[in-house]
């Protein structure tokens, strides 16, 4: 496959709000104007047509007029990680057969954010786990973590694990999205801090509990107050070999 410009958005657990912080750092840098598309390489839970599924909530979110097929190249039904996800559906996953699948999109897009299922560590294939994906796409990890507490741990592993497999990590974000208010958690206040110090990764911002609607605007104006941006625009623009 060409050569890729993007970003892979790992997350440290199911659940932590991918899905909401890479729909909104897209719509914030397409009304940037950078001609920025999404890739959902593996999804399970909900068939394409639910409006439940993590690409169609993408494209939505994110304001991109793309198909949902288009942007999600595998998906199954079963709630289960991938690797038994497709089994269960008959289909058997390679690891080069995903990475080849986001091509199409790299002839469209400029660059691309990458969604994962999970964390690094779920289960791809028979022999292949998610980190091996974004090793194979050669491109930077950006962490989404939860901001509460527990969150050191999470996110710390995350790190190391994404580094001993040679990943390179922009940063990390924490997401409260429509999770969970964690305004009466004293961790938070001080968890980012801590995993700079002990990770020397730069913490990228916290993207907000979000009362009302969500909508692309109010992502957009989100990511504008609370998220570093700039730091995304820039790993976006390296070209890897």
């Amino acid at each position: 496959m060409r050569s890729m410009r993007g970003l892979f958005v790992v997350g440290t657990d199911t659940g932590v709000g991918k899905t909401i912080v890479t729909a909104a750092l897209t719509a914030a840098l397409r009304a940037d104007n950078r001609n920025v598309g999404i890739w959902k390489p593996v999804q399970s839970g909900e068939l394409l047509g639910s409006g439940a599924t993590d690409a169609e909530r993408l494209l939505r979110y994110a304001g991109l007029n793309e198909q949902p097929e288009a942007v999600a190249t595998f998906t199954f039904e079963a709630p289960l990680t991938p690797l038994l996800a497709a089994k269960q559906s008959g289909v058997t996953l390679t690891l080069q057969g995903l990475a080849a699948a986001g091509e199409d999109l790299l002839h469209r897009y400029e660059s691309l954010l990458i969604e994962g299922a999970g964390g690094a560590a779920v289960p791809l294939t028979d022999d292949y786990l998610m980190v091996d994906l974004i090793s194979e796409l050669r491109i930077p990890a950006l962490i989404v973590a939860r901001s509460g507490l527990g969150t050191i741990n999470h996110t710390l592993l995350t790190m190391s694990y994404l580094r001993e497999n040679g990943v390179p990590i922009i940063g990390f974000i924490f997401n409260d999205g429509q999770l969970i208010d964690t305004s009466g958690d004293p961790s938070v206040a001080t968890n980012a801090e801590l995993i700079e110090r002990y990770s020397g990764i730069k913490f990228l911002g916290h993207f907000p509990y979000l009362k009302d609607e969500i909508n692309t605007e109010s992502l957009i104006h989100a990511v504008r107050e609370q998220i570093q941006l700039e730091t995304i625009a820039q790993a976006l623009t390296i070209q890897t070999n």
